[in-house]
């Protein structure tokens, strides 16, 4: 209660200098501790990692990989941290984050700011092994070859993540959603798959064999052709599976807020529809091939519930911390639990793609 009502107070501050904040108190150790066991109802393999819990922590909350070990001790079964790109930059002018109070949302145009890559893997490079952390990769705004990012991301971090995921579907970042499709989809896939060959020959010569899935993270706003093509790519190059999906352009009318006309990506409840809807049409075309994990708009054990029937075997979130405060996660895992065992689920697995 205490850090739900610290998160609150931060509401008086600016949203970014807010949680810059956050930040700082979590490296100094004033993160909420989950010291309970999770409900094995929860508990999930994907992809060969073994997730305690199905509940993670999206992307962008964690840019610089600097508060993982806080964010799974407050409860997330795993923690995404990223998106990192190979040189640092200060991403796109400020304010360039809006709070949608009314709507409980947020809108952010950031444009992949971060501290670049040499400082996230000396971040990562302290872990002992404690939970699953995955590195969400992207390419640098003025890269000329930004699939040659991705890949350069993929070869420095392969020793210290447990998972990757290669998001191309920012929207803050000029023309980075045009790699969703065609022959630079393609191009991107290849060139990630050859990577992880030698990365992994690497791997087994130096006696490693964990196996570092890698997903691709893409928009909510996709029709069913790109859809259609995506999952026919990611299941072409031997892709892991899909994150779906990242925030919105798109503006529903019910939105409230004074800051609604603002560009950049919507995130929270406003998406949460529209993302869980996009699950439910990448679980039709993959048809079993890979999984997915659902992202956009969770802030409450049905929200996940929604995801995880729609077709996610995982799910993940972030705005609604805003809003929810950090034991939001205890208290979407405990009505998961519930949700579960109330239709007769013995465990997350059984329930995927149940709606």
């Amino acid at each position: 209660m205490i850090h739900d009502l610290a998160a609150r107070a931060l509401h008086l501050l600016d949203p970014e200098e807010a949680h810059i904040l956050a930040i700082k108190a979590l490296k100094a150790g004033l993160g909420p501790s989950d010291g309970a066991l999770d409900d094995p109802c929860l508990a999930v393999e994907l992809c060969g990692l073994q997730l305690r819990s199905c509940v993670g922590l999206a992307a962008g909350f964690d840019k610089n990989a600097e508060v993982w070990a806080p964010m799974l001790r407050a409860g997330f079964g795993f923690v995404e941290c990223g998106t990192v790109t190979p040189l640092a930059q200060s991403g796109n002018p400020r304010p360039r984050l809006f709070r949608l109070s009314e709507d409980r949302g947020v809108i952010n145009r950031l444009g992949f700011n971060n501290q670049g890559l040499e400082a996230f893997a000396g971040h990562l490079a302290a872990r002992r092994g404690e939970g699953i952390v995955g590195a969400n990769i992207g390419a640098n705004k003025d890269a000329e070859d930004r699939i040659a990012d991705y890949v350069t991301g993929l070869r420095r971090l392969w020793s210290l993540a447990d998972y990757f995921t290669a998001n191309i579907s920012s929207p803050n970042t000029p023309g980075l959603r045009d790699l969703q499709s065609g022959a630079a989809l393609d191009d991107l896939l290849g060139r990630l798959m050859v990577a992880r060959k030698d990365l992994e020959a690497q791997s087994q010569a130096a006696q490693d064999v964990r196996r570092r899935p890698i997903f691709l993270k893409v928009a909510p706003d996709l029709d069913d052709t790109q859809i259609m093509d995506i999952c026919d790519a990611v299941a072409r190059h031997g892709i892991n599976g899909v994150i779906c999906g990242n925030t919105t352009l798109s503006r529903p009318d019910t939105l409230r807020a004074g800051s609604k006309g603002e560009t950049g990506g919507l995130s929270g409840a406003p998406l949460t529809a529209l993302s869980t809807q996009m699950v439910g049409r990448f679980h039709a075309c993959a048809a079993g091939r890979f999984p997915l994990i659902g992202v956009g708009g969770i802030g409450s054990g049905a929200d996940a519930y929604a995801k995880i029937r729609a077709g996610s075997c995982a799910v993940q979130l972030y705005s609604a911390l805003v809003y929810g405060g950090p034991g939001l996660v205890l208290r979407i895992k405990r009505d998961l639990a519930a949700r579960l065992r109330a239709d007769g689920f013995v465990s997350v697995v059984e329930a995927v793609g149940a709606g």
